[in-house]
């Protein structure tokens, strides 16, 4: 399980590498990631690798088949995403059949999105909320299970973010064994997050999400839709670069660097990168901070 992972590199004084990839949307697509991405990236002895699930749970089978072929092909421990949105309870005890069948034993617990355009709403038969999400997947059993953290609170929380940390606590006690958070840029909303847990009592790794800007309307579209926060100075640096790509991805290595060095040195369990299928900038993160 991905759990343990964390306690092995903890008593050998080394952070946990993670990376995200998505599911490609085109056959060209998938045969680039797997020729390409994979090996460029796998080559860096990640600890292993987290599968997105589409809008809706649009790509479920799509992400089960990538898990299981990274696993097969490649000797890298994957987490497969898994939403409520759209499902049963029944539907969802075939999708953690299917996947115990490919050999996936982790699992990443979301409520998820739904489709674009429509609002959440709880299935008849389902669930509502992610930390139910865990607690069936615990009764199935078999598997490890992560749960994402908003450093920022999420978006859909209107009450603020400690509201929000309050409600991973829940999932927490649900039984994640880890948190995973969403990308975040100042790296004091981060450490707000885990002294805010920490007094709760939350003793699991509480893991950054990190990600290299690959040009300014890139990042600026993220953050619009998942909420995260584009510091003032940083915004400066990107308006610099806002018509050159190449130099914008340059520096969002140098950031993500620095932003990468404080974490570790204070202390972070471990490091999770949204590669957004791309190898270059993870490598030269990874590389720059004597990890590769």
């Amino acid at each position: 399980m991905i759990r343990d992972l964390y306690a092995v590199r903890k008593a050998e004084g080394r952070p946990v590498i993670s990376m995200e990839f998505f599911p490609p949307k085109t056959e060209q697509g998938e045969q680039r990631f797997f020729e390409q991405t994979v090996p460029a990236l796998t080559a860096l002895k990640p600890d292993y690798c987290s599968v997105t699930y589409g809008a809706g749970g649009g790509t479920r089978d799509k992400t089960i088949s990538i898990v299981e072929r990274i696993q097969r092909e490649h000797a890298l421990t994957s987490l497969a995403h898994l939403t409520c949105v759209g499902s049963t309870r029944e539907q969802i005890r075939e999708v953690l059949a299917q996947a115990k069948a490919a050999g996936i034993h982790n699992i990443l617990a979301l409520r998820g999105d739904p489709p674009p355009g429509s609002e959440f709403s709880k299935p008849e038969g389902g669930f509502e909320y992610a930390s139910e999400l865990v607690s069936f997947i615990h009764e199935v059993g078999g598997f490890g299970v992560a749960v994402a953290g908003f450093p920022e609170g999420h978006i859909a929380c209107g009450e603020g973010r400690e509201v929000d940390w309050q409600h991973l606590k829940t999932k927490i006690d649900a039984g994640a064994d880890l948190v995973i958070t969403q990308l975040f840029f100042d790296n004091q909303d981060y450490f707000a997050f885990r002294d805010y847990l920490t007094k709760l009592g939350v003793t699991v790794p509480l893991i950054p999400g990190i990600i290299s800007i690959l040009s300014a309307s890139q990042i600026r579209k993220f953050v619009a839709m998942c909420g995260a926060n584009l510091p003032a100075g940083l915004q400066v640096e990107l308006d610099k670069r806002a018509d050159d790509d190449a130099a914008a991805a340059e520096f969002g290595i140098e950031y993500a660097t620095r932003q990468c060095e404080e974490l570790l040195a204070a202390g972070v369990p471990g490091l999770h990168f949204y590669t957004l299928n791309k190898a270059h900038s993870t490598t030269r993160i990874l590389q720059n901070l004597g990890l590769a």
